[in-house]
């Protein structure tokens, strides 16, 4: 994979139309795959980690999160995969509402998402393959169907060659690429990337921010938090914008830093 900005000859970035507002609660000409309808999440010490946040991200949409830290980038992931629940408001995944799940189905809602964190949280002592199949296992797939899964993955991912290895024996870049096939295995329908290159040398973060967006390509929508100013800038997605909990822009083909 090249490891200069997709849709850059040079290694300087093209650049694009001037950023476009978009209303946070705008309903938008997709089916939405994750929405916040007035979301408020409080802590127990007092802390409101979100304000009053209203967003749609609609079917096949790429967005980027962005703010410093403690802007609530966090809090929002966690609810969107109902880790907690909002203290006021709706979250609503597909069309359901998170709050009113039974608790026999959040595993299932779960599999609708796909989610890599920086650290990459993989099985130190299984094997590449055996790290995307566990995936499947877990959720009672049937072995005749777990095999083929886990090799469409690998392939989509550039790591057929290294199915036999452990995560100790791969480059940082593998290890990534490993669990976003992880996360890719069961075919969701929102992939969420929390700091996906936060512990890459920039040219390896290039290549998984190039997967990244062929994942989407295949369909996927995909929500990546992110503090890497060049990466958002260079590919002009959308960008929402957090501070202290609150929405503060939400601009299409927008940089990382507002551009007056």
């Amino acid at each position: 994979m090249s490891s200069a900005p997709p849709g850059s000859t040079t290694g300087t970035p093209r650049r694009p139309e001037a950023a476009r507002s978009r209303p946070t609660d705008l309903a938008t000409d997709g089916l939405p795959t994750l929405a916040l309808r007035g979301v408020t999440k409080t802590y127990p010490n007092g802390k409101a980690a979100l304000r009053e946040v209203n967003l749609t991200v609609p079917e096949g949409d790429f967005v980027f999160l962005v703010g410093p830290s403690g802007a609530g980038k966090s809090t929002l992931i966690r609810l969107a995969i109902r880790e907690e629940l909002a203290t006021k408001g709706k979250v609503i995944l597909e069309g359901r509402d998170l709050a009113r799940l039974k608790r026999r189905e959040i595993p299932r809602i779960r599999r609708r998402i796909g989610i890599v964190f920086q650290d990459f949280k993989l099985l130190p002592n299984k094997s590449v393959r055996d790290n995307v199949a566990f995936a499947l296992e877990v959720t009672g797939t049937p072995r005749s169907r777990i095999g083929p899964a886990v090799d469409r993955v690998l392939r989509v991912v550039g790591l057929s060659a290294q199915a036999g290895q452990r995560p100790g024996e791969l480059s940082g870049g593998e290890q990534q690429r490993t669990a976003i096939a992880r996360a890719l295995v069961h075919d969701p329908r929102l992939f969420i990337a929390d700091e996906p290159t936060g512990n890459l040398d920039p040219q390896i973060s290039w290549e998984i921010i190039q997967l990244l967006l062929r994942i989407n390509e295949m369909g996927v929508t995909v929500l990546m938090a992110t503090h890497n100013a060049e990466v958002v800038t260079a590919l002009r997605k959308r960008v929402i914008g957090l501070e202290d909990g609150r929405v503060v822009r939400d601009e299409i083909g927008a940089a990382y830093h507002r551009e007056d």
